[in-house]
Parts: C-alpha cells; sequence; structure tokens
C-alpha cells in the first residue's frame, strides 16, 4: 500500500499572487483524492516539520538563521537578499515561509522512513530539487529531495538512485551528492532551459553511478520520453541495482505547461513511475514543478491513483469538475484550455516520431556507462 505525506500547511496562501506556484495546486490534489474516495486516515500521514539543526545538516546554519528571521520579521533587507536569494521576484517572502519549507522538507524525511518500512510514499509538496545549501533558488528555499536521500543512506543503504524528470535539471540534489558514490543522479530535462546546467558534458558516471544528465530539445512526446526510459534509466537501473529509489515527478515537463516546452502526457509519467516503483522495495515519490494547474492536479491525482492501483473513472465526479472549473491562470490563454482538463484525469498520449538526436544522445550516454 502506498502513503501520502501531506500537510494543512499547504492550505495556506503562498508566493503572492503574480508568482507561478500561487495557484493552490497541493490542496486541490488532496481535495480530489478525497473526492474519489482515494484517501482517508489509512493512507494519509501528516508531515512532520523539520528542525533547525535537521535543517542545517545540508544547508548553512546562516542561511537557515537569516530565512527563520527574515520570515518573523516580515522583511528583508537588501543585502540579505543578494546574499541569500529569497526576498525576490523568484524566491518571494511571504508570510509562514520559513515553516512551509521547513515542512516539506520533514515531509520528505517521513516518507524516506515510511519507504524503508516497505511502504510506496508519495509525498507531492515535495521535490524542491533547486534548492541550494547557503541560498534560495528556483521558488525552492529548501531541498527536501537531499533529506529524503539523507534517511536512507542513515539507514545504511550505499546504492540510492534518483530520478529527476523535471522539465528542469535537478540542480540542487546533484550538487549536494557529486562526490559521494553511494548516490547516481539521473535528470531528463529541457535544453536551454533555465537553470541552464545539466548539459550533455555535465556527465561523470560509471559503472559505480555517478551524475547523468540528459537534456532533450522542445517538444518531447511520449514515444521518445519511452525511448529513453527503456534505453538509459532502465539500464542504469539494472547496473546500479539500487536499493531505494527517489523520484522527482515534476509535471511542467506535461504539455502545455507554461514554463517549458515539453510534451509529454501525464500518463507516461505514471508509466515511469509504476516502472518503477518495480524495481526497488523502497520508493520515494515527490512532486516537483507543475505551473499549469490543471494538467498538474490531474497528473498527481492520477499518480496517487496508480500506486495504488485505484479503478479512474471515466468522467470525474461534478465536485471535482467544479472544483477544477473555478481555477484559473494568468499563465494559460483562455482559448488554450482543454474541455478535459477539468473533465478526465488522463491525458491523450502523445506518440510520435523518435528524433534522430534524441537517439544520439542516448546512446553517447549508454557508452559512457
Amino acid at each position: 500500500m502506498a502513503v501520502y505525506i501531506g500537510s494543512e500547511i499547504y492550505q495556506r496562501s503562498a508566493f503572492g499572487h503574480n508568482h507561478p506556484l500561487s495557484s493552490a495546486r497541493q490542496e486541490t490534489v488532496l481535495d480530489i483524492c478525497r473526492i474519489l474516495g482515494w484517501l482517508d486516515d489509512s493512507n494519509f500521514i501528516i508531515s512532520p516539520k523539520a528542525s533547525t539543526t535537521t535543517l542545517t545538516r545540508f544547508h548553512d546554519q546562516n542561511y537557515v538563521d537569516a530565512l527563520k528571521a527574515a520570515d518573523a520579521l516580515g522583511s528583508v533587507n537588501i543585502d540579505v537578499r543578494k546574499q541569500y536569494n529569497f526576498g525576490t521576484m523568484e524566491n518571494p517572502l511571504f508570510k509562514g515561509v520559513f515553516d512551509r519549507a521547513a515542512t516539506t522538507v520533514g515531509g520528505s524525511i517521513e516518507a524516506a522512513k515510511r519507504a524503508l518500512c516497505g511502504k510506496t510514499a508519495f509525498h507531492p509538496s515535495g521535490g524542491t530539487h533547486h534548492g541550494m545549501r547557503n541560498r534560495a533558488h528556483g521558488f525552492c528555499y529548501f531541498n527536501d529531495p537531499v533529506y529524503a536521500i539523507f534517511t536512507l543512506l542513515d539507514a545504511g543503504l550505499e546504492r540510492v538512485f534518483y530520478v529527476d524528470i523535471d522539465a528542469h535539471h535537478g540542480d540542487g540534489v546533484e550538487a549536494a551528492f557529486l562526490n559521494d558514490d553511494r548516490v547516481t543522479t539521473l535528470s531528463v530535462h529541457e535544453e536551454n532551459r533555465w537553470p541552464y546546467s545539466g548539459k550533455m558534458e555535465d556527465n561523470s558516471h560509471d559503472k559505480n553511478g555517478g551524475r547523468i544528465n540528459l537534456p532533450v530539445p522542445q517538444g518531447l512526446n511520449d514515444s521518445e520520453f519511452l525511448y529513453i526510459f527503456n534505453n538509459l534509466i532502465t539500464p542504469t537501473c539494472e547496473t546500479i541495482k539500487p536499493q531505494a529509489i527517489v523520484i522527482t515527478c515534476g509535471a511542467d515537463a506535461i504539455e502545455a505547461d507554461p514554463l517549458s516546452k515539453m510534451s509529454l502526457s501525464n500518463q507516461v509519467l505514471w508509466q515511469t513511475v509504476m516502472a518503477l516503483k518495480a524495481e526497488t522495495e523502497h520508493l520515494v515519490v515527490l512532486g516537483g514543478g507543475g505551473y499549469n494547474p490543471w494538467t498538474t492536479i490531474r497528473a498527481w491525482v492520477g499518480l496517487w491513483g496508480q500506486l495504488n492501483s485505484y479503478e479512474f473513472p471515466e468522467i470525474l465526479p461534478d465536485k471535482a469538475q467544479a472544483i477544477l472549473a473555478r481555477f484559473d491562470s494568468d499563465l494559460i490563454d483562455e482559448e488554450d484550455r482543454l474541455p478535459e482538463w477539468i473533465t478526465r484525469l488522463e491525458d491523450a498520449k502523445t506518440l510520435g516520431y523518435i528524433r534522430d538526436e534524441i537517439k544520439r544522445r542516448v546512446d553517447l550516454l549508454f557508452a559512457l556507462r
């Protein structure tokens, strides 16, 4: 059975009105899962909040203290803003930012603990994979996937596979484990897209693991992603034989996300996670990016359904449709909003031609193993 890690803290407003993460993603995923009868006290785990001591295991003490102080004060001076990169348009200062970010870390630690007990742990509020040791970065204040991996390593595991299929390179997690041969990080992300790292030359893997980066051209379709999965991700799994897998399953790689130009369906994301689930006894599934509220919410609701083998409705219940219909987004023009974003969980598959450049890059990375 899978367990869902969540918290009421995500029901509070955050990020301000003009931020890509201002939409109520997390609480809506919870609401729709409950409407579908997929979530109750038996499989919902309340996320703890990570302590300051825990946070400083990875993040610098001065950074943690500065964010906590700025949250309490409700403002940040220019020197602190420049040094730590919060209080900006990218990483705004809002009421409760410290507790929210610390709870996200606590949730990923709890998810890893549950995974060690044999549960598949789903923590959609996790996946803040850009957070750096001493600064906020890419809407991320702390780096919760790092703590999920720490928890697995602390339990004595020696082969952890971190897979990142968010549209943006998982730079913070990669940086955290560059010199730890117990962790292999693999990121599939859109090339020439912020944070402009994770290039083809940014690879240092061998038979023992390392870092694997596959930047992909715009328009990546389901057929191309499945080629990548079958010819790069699966062989890597077979080589390192991971004792645990942590996956950041950002929904911004899905077609029609405003902050990427990838063209995946939610079905291929679900298929990827379920295939990785079969490869390990210990699986942690995190969220990540996702800036089209309709595609993101449906992707994560459906992922929870897949992890539990629930039967999908052909048409969403009226209550769920009403919630989705009330959403708005300045990032998505009205004429570009599809009716099925309201009525169905599944996207249509985006099957198509597998470009030679995709094959060339996969073959090159495979040859370097």
